[in-house]
């Protein structure tokens, strides 16, 4: 496969980790300790992203699991709910519906897009090498698709072609700050994605799959600790 014009933009990402973006303060790095509700987190990031628009408080990335539901994004199809099985919430995030559930690590990533560029293509870009970099430290390779947002990955054993999909991204940008992020599956219940068309894609070579799935047990703590690493060498800076 050819490298996607997102992998180009990728390649010029990468900053040292104590480089911070001028204009910025130091981004806040908060970790829920319990499952956060939907309209909680939705609530939080409207009232965080107003105060950063204001200059009243420092940029967020928020991790966090939420209980089982299901979100749909501003380009949802109907007839992708297929079993409406848990809550289901309009998001107002691009994209189409997604599964949130135990063991799964959302982190969502609230910058103010206006002093790093103004450039929605390289932060969606910047987030799947955020994801990618995290992958491979535990001997993953995730990989993008120019024509499928997140980060995917390769499975022969399953036949030719197909692929599986282990982490999605949807995000809105307000006034040129970023609400919602990224999910990453770490060991969440896969059963739970029949009840929709995951972010649209129906074709049976492309399923969703998770850490754990792929042999490689870990905990959320462990992800989170190469998060924030690994975040900081994408979008540069330090975490507080």
């Amino acid at each position: 496969m050819s490298p996607s014009t997102r992998d180009s933009i990728a390649a010029t990402l990468t900053r040292p980790a104590s480089t911070q973006t001028p204009g910025t303060a130091p981004i806040e790095w908060r970790i829920a300790d319990v499952p956060v509700p939907y309209d909680t987190a939705l609530a939080t990031m409207e009232t965080r992203v107003a105060a950063i628009g204001a200059g009243e408080a420092d940029e967020l990335v928020w991790l966090l699991e939420h209980p089982p539901l299901y979100t749909s994004g501003t380009s949802a199809k109907t007839e992708h709910l297929l079993e409406p099985r848990f809550p289901v919430f309009a998001a107002g995030r691009g994209g189409q519906f997604t599964y949130h559930g135990p063991g799964q690590r959302v982190a969502y990533v609230m910058l103010d897009l206006g002093r790093r560029g103004r450039d929605v293509r390289r932060f969606v870009a910047a987030l799947e090498e955020w994801l990618i970099r995290t992958l491979a430290a535990f001997n993953v390779r995730g990989e993008r698709r120019e024509d499928r947002i997140g980060v995917w990955v390769r499975r022969p054993d399953k036949g030719e072609g197909h692929e599986d999909k282990i982490a999605a991204i949807g995000i809105r940008v307000k006034r040129w700050i970023s609400l919602h992020g990224v999910s990453l599956n770490v060991d969440p219940d896969l059963s739970h994605f029949a009840g929709i068309v995951p972010c649209g894609v129906g074709d049976p070579r492309f399923g969703v799959t998770s850490l754990v799935d792929l042999g490689h047990v870990v905990s959320l703590p462990e992800v989170d600790a190469v998060l924030r690493h690994e975040f900081a060498a994408v979008f540069g800076g330090l975490t507080k």
